[in-house]
């Protein structure tokens, strides 16, 4: 796996599973926060995380790096914030794309409409998700089944994680059924079967 451009949204769900360190030091490859998320992230008042906060400490530590769009990057930025809003992104999501798309790198965004508009604009590349972060073979190998279902119940449940339909059975089992009844932010469906 190589490189991945970690989005806000992101990065909050990470937090909030309380083992973000473990997860990016267990990650095989490099990873990236653009400035413009950077600047997203701020203190969460009904959770008290300091999101912020948290994202120094992960780059301070060498977990995260800083990344900065080039004038190629700034040009496609421009692209993805400039326009109807039907098809237009936040500045986090605009510049984590832009950055990847730039670096041949996986963007990492959970919210549908920014996956959406950035797989159709840009196919070749390989766009992840949280839970993807959370399955992949070598953080489930360093972290352990029983933690990572603890972490990835916490980030559905303080930070309403979303979860690609794909990525629901999994979920599923790594929480377990009780925990699933217990988080909001997954469909009715799979809280009551």
């Amino acid at each position: 796996m190589g490189t991945i451009v970690l989005d806000a949204s992101v990065i909050i769900n990470l937090n909030a599973s309380r083992i973000a360190d473990a997860v990016l030091a267990a990650w095989p490859g490099r990873v990236v926060i653009v400035e413009d998320t950077l600047l997203e992230l701020r203190e969460d008042i009904r959770s008290g995380r300091n999101d912020a906060a948290m994202v120094a400490g992960l780059i301070a530590s060498g977990r995260l790096t800083r990344g900065t769009l080039n004038e190629a990057g700034l040009r496609l930025f421009e692209s993805l914030v400039i326009g109807p809003a039907a098809e237009t992104l936040d500045d986090g999501e605009a510049a984590t794309i832009a950055f990847a798309a730039v670096a041949g790198a996986s963007p990492v965004i959970d919210e549908r409409k920014g996956r959406r508009i950035g797989q159709n604009r840009f196919p070749s590349l390989t766009f992840l998700n949280t839970t993807d972060l959370f399955a992949a073979d070598a953080v489930q190998a360093a972290i352990g089944a029983a933690a990572l279902g603890d972490a990835v119940f916490q980030a559905l449940r303080d930070a309403r994680m979303r979860v690609p339909p794909e990525r629901l059975g999994w979920v599923v089992a790594a929480i377990g059924r009780d925990r699933a009844r217990l988080c909001p932010s997954l469909p009715a469906s799979v809280r009551d079967p």
